[in-house]
């Protein structure tokens, strides 16, 4: 089975963040968010990866390189326009030849990984593979939500196979939406090759999976058990961070002086310094950063090569090489890499942040 992970989208609700990098890269507990569906890829025992870029290609080529330190093999495969991810299963055709593969959306996050997910749709091929039986061709994953008009939706017939997708229905016929992990035997090719683009002009996989079923193809699914974050926005990325940060176990790498308190399930990566500061967890300080006369408070990830000083942090993700100075509290924020923060004559009480990659911001 091959693997198969888009990253080429524009990540424009993450602006002004993704205006200069790929949305995939943002940290989330200190690493790039692609890097946990490498992760969890590698996990299911998939190792043959290819990867949709778009824009950003050099950018995640660099980050990624070749596979090799996952023990993985990644093929680029460059998409020049975001047509739909249909249309990414189109153009990865000769790279997916005749194999099975799992599609990844590069920004989604999942607590329990894809291992289980690969598994049953491996055992269901297999036990239906008697005479008189339906060997499923697809599998897709879905979540329970509160709000599932925001979402595409599966309606599931009495004998757990799906009948219907609709794209954010006025009237959902179910409370289960589709999460960006999907299964597909080769009958895929066809289906992406016969549908026409939808009014938005993309070529839709909820189109590609309805003409599957439409055609006598049986379409599983497996509903989430753990939590499922679509880190496109700054809440669910955050909240993503923080869900993370709970599975952390206390490491302490970097110097702490004796004026300095670690909290907690804290990570003091290799050259970070805490100098008279506070970090209580769960928090994460990255590699050669620097924390003086501080408090850095749960729910943080302060990336590498960062300055915070005589400031006050919590619930926040910090990207490399920024600067934290003077800042009395920042809360609930995603700060960009090689930003400068600092105080001016006055101080508010609280501080909410989106700050694109390059700035220098001075507070009233």
């Amino acid at each position: 089975m091959k693997g198969l992970i888009l990253s080429g989208g524009a990540g424009t609700r993450l602006r002004p963040i993704t205006h200069t990098s790929a949305k995939q890269l943002v940290p989330v507990a200190n690493k790039p968010i692609l890097f946990y569906g490498i992760e969890d890829m590698v996990e299911a025992g998939i190792t043959d990866i290819g990867i949709i870029t778009g824009d950003t290609g050099p950018e995640i080529r660099e980050a990624v390189g070749d596979g090799s330190r996952w023990g993985a093999r990644v093929t680029y495969i460059p998409q020049d326009e975001p047509l739909g991810l249909a249309h990414c299963v189109l153009i990865a055709r000769e790279f997916l030849g005749d194999d099975d593969f799992v599609m990844y959306l590069g920004d989604n996050l999942l607590r329990q990984g894809i291992a289980e997910f690969v598994e049953r749709f491996e055992e269901d091929r297999h036990q239906s593979a008697a005479p008189g039986s339906t060997v499923p061709s697809a599998q897709i994953l879905l979540a329970r939500v509160s709000d599932p008009q925001r979402f595409g939706v599966a309606e599931i017939g009495p004998d757990g196979e799906v009948l219907h997708l609709v794209e954010k229905p006025e009237n959902p016929p179910s409370d289960l939406a589709l999460v960006g992990v999907y299964l597909f035997d080769p009958s895929i090719h066809e289906a992406v090759a016969t549908i026409a683009p939808s009014p938005r002009g993309e070529l839709e996989i909820t189109d590609a999976i309805q003409w599957l079923i439409d055609n006598g193809h049986r379409v599983r699914h497996e509903v989430l058990e753990g939590w499922w974050k679509d880190t496109g926005k700054l809440q669910p990325l955050l909240e993503g961070n923080r869900l993370v940060l709970e599975t952390i176990e206390r490491s302490i790498i970097g110097s702490v002086d004796d004026e300095s308190i670690i909290d907690g399930r804290v990570i003091i990566e290799a050259g970070a310094q805490i100098i008279n500061s506070t970090v209580r967890g769960p928090a994460i300080i990255g590699e050669r950063t620097k924390v003086v006369n501080s408090y850095i408070g749960p729910f943080t990830s302060v990336y590498f090569d960062c300055e915070i000083v005589d400031s006050e942090i919590e619930h926040s993700v910090i990207l490399e090489e920024s600067k934290i100075l003077g800042i009395p509290r920042v809360a609930d924020s995603l700060v960009g890499k090689q930003v400068e923060v600092r105080r001016s004559e006055t101080r508010p009480h609280a501080t909410r942040l989106m700050i694109g990659d390059h700035s220098v911001v001075d507070l009233a």
